[in-house]
C-alpha cells in the first residue's frame, strides 16, 4: 500500500526533495524552512491514505481537502499557507513554492520505480488531490501576503506624498502671507511685482487643494477606511448564542479554532445575525447524533465561513430554490421560511456571497464568502 510505503521510505524522501530543493538557484533548505512544507504534508499525505483505508473514507477530506478545487479549511490547507508566507518571507517566488510540492511528487515516482512498488489508482488518485491542494493552498497565501505587502508599501508611500503635500502647502501659504503683509505695510498696488507673487502663491494652493480632492474622491469608497472588526471574536459569540437543541436535543456543534488576525469589514450586527440564521437552520434539519461544523478561514483575499450540517443531502432542485422566501427544504416546516433569505441579503450587502454546496448522502455546506482583511496591530 502507498501509505505504508511512504510511511517505510518518509526519511529517503525527505532528504531527496532537500537535494532537489537545494540544487535550485538561491534554495538552501534548511529544516527549520522545511518545518511546514514538505516534511508535515508527506505525513499528512500518509494519514490521508490511511483513513481511506478505514471504515470512514470521508474523513480524509478534513486532513487533505476535497476534490475539484473547492475551498474548504483542512489541515493540509493551514499548514501548505504556512509554507507559502514563510517562502515569501524569504524572498522567494511563486515558481519555487509550486516546486517545493512538485519535488516530492517526482521524488516519489523515482523511488517507487526503482523498488519496482506497485500501487492503485485510487491511491495515485489521492496523491493528485492531495498535492493539487497544497500547492493551491500555498499559492493563493503566497499571493495574498504578496499583496498584502504591496498595500502597506503603497500606504507608507501615501503618508511620505502627504508629508510633501504638508510642507508645498506650508511654503506657498508662507508666500502669500508675507506678500499680503508687504503689500499692505507698504500700501503698494496688487498690479506690482508683490501682487504678482501673491497670485503665484494663491494658484499653487488652489492647484494643490484640487489634487487632494481628487484623491480623496478615488479614495471615498474604498472599504480599508472603514472600522475593521474581529472575525473570530463575531464567531464566538455566534457560538455563544447558538442552542443545537433548538429543533432536537441529539445534535452537537463543533467549530474549528479562528486565526485572530482575520478581520471583517462591514455591518457586524447584519453579518452576525446572518450567519446566526444559517446556523439555526443547519441544527434545524441536521439528523439526530450527528454535528453541526462551523470553520472559518481565510483563503486568498476572502473570509469564508463554511457550516456543514448532516441533513442527507438535498431532494433535486431544492438548491436552486433555498433562498428563495418561504422556500422550505424539508418535512420540518417550522419557522417563516424568510431566515436564509434575509441572511443571503444581509450577506449582498456587506459585499458577500451566500452559497450552498449538496454534499449527497450526508449533508450540505453553506458557504459564507466576505472579503478579507487584517485587523490592526
Amino acid at each position: 500500500m502507498l501509505h505504508e510505503f511512504l510511511r517505510n521510505n518518509r526519511e529517503d524522501l525527505i532528504e531527496r526533495c532537500r537535494v532537489k530543493v537545494n540544487a535550485r538557484p538561491r534554495r538552501d533548505a534548511s529544516p527549520g524552512q522545511l518545518q511546514n512544507g514538505v516534511p508535515m504534508f508527506l505525513d499528512q499525505l500518509i494519514r490521508t491514505l490511511e483513513v481511506e483505508e478505514s471504515t470512514r473514507p470521508t474523513e480524509s477530506t478534513r486532513i487533505s481537502g476535497p476534490a475539484g478545487g473547492a475551498q474548504a479549511l483542512s489541515e493540509v490547507s493551514v499548514t501548505a499557507a504556512q509554507h507559502g508566507k514563510d517562502l515569501l518571507e524569504l524572498g522567494f517566488s511563486v515558481d519555487q513554492v509550486v516546486h517545493d510540492y512538485g519535488d516530492l511528487c517526482q521524488a516519489i515516482t523515482d523511488l517507487a520505480v526503482e523498488r519496482d512498488a506497485p500501487f492503485q489508482v485510487d491511491e495515485f488518485r489521492t496523491l493528485n488531490r492531495c498535492l493539487d491542494n497544497v500547492i493551491s493552498d500555498a499559492v493563493t497565501e503566497f499571493s495574498y501576503q504578496r499583496d498584502e505587502i504591496f498595500a502597506r508599501k503603497l500606504a507608507v508611500e501615501s503618508n511620505r506624498r502627504l508629508g510633501f503635500y504638508s510642507d508645498e502647502l506650508r511654503n506657498h501659504l508662507g508666500t502669500a502671507s508675507l506678500a499680503f503683509a508687504a503689500a499692505k505695510a507698504g500700501n503698494l498696488s496688487l498690479g506690482g511685482a508683490t501682487g504678482s507673487i501673491l497670485e503665484r502663491a494663491l494658484i499653487s494652493l488652489e492647484k494643490l487643494i484640487d489634487e487632494s480632492l481628487d484623491d480623496v474622491r478615488l479614495q471615498s469608497s474604498d472599504p480599508a477606511i472603514l472600522d475593521v472588526f474581529s472575525l473570530s471574536k463575531m464567531i464566538q459569540e455566534i457560538v455563544n448564542a447558538a442552542d443545537p437543541t433548538a429543533s432536537h436535543g441529539t445534535c452537537t456543534l463543533h467549530v474549528q479554532p479562528v486565526d485572530t488576525s482575520l478581520g471583517l469589514v462591514g455591518n457586524r450586527e447584519r453579518l452576525l445575525t446572518a450567519v446566526a440564521y444559517i446556523l439555526q437552520d443547519a441544527f434545524k434539519f441536521t439528523k439526530p447524533n450527528t454535528e453541526v461544523l462551523l470553520t472559518a478561514y481565510g483563503a486568498a483575499d476572502r473570509i469564508l465561513i463554511d457550516i456543514r450540517d448532516h441533513c442527507g443531502g438535498l431532494a433535486p432542485g431544492v438548491e436552486e430554490t433555498m433562498f428563495l422566501p418561504y422556500s422550505q427544504r424539508g418535512s420540518n416546516r417550522t419557522g417563516s421560511g424568510l431566515g436564509l433569505t434575509i441572511a443571503q441579503q444581509s450577506i449582498n450587502a456587506n459585499n458577500g456571497i451566500l452559497s450552498v454546496r449538496d454534499v449527497p448522502g450526508t449533508g450540505c455546506i453553506f458557504t459564507v464568502s466576505l472579503p478579507r482583511h487584517t485587523l490592526p496591530n
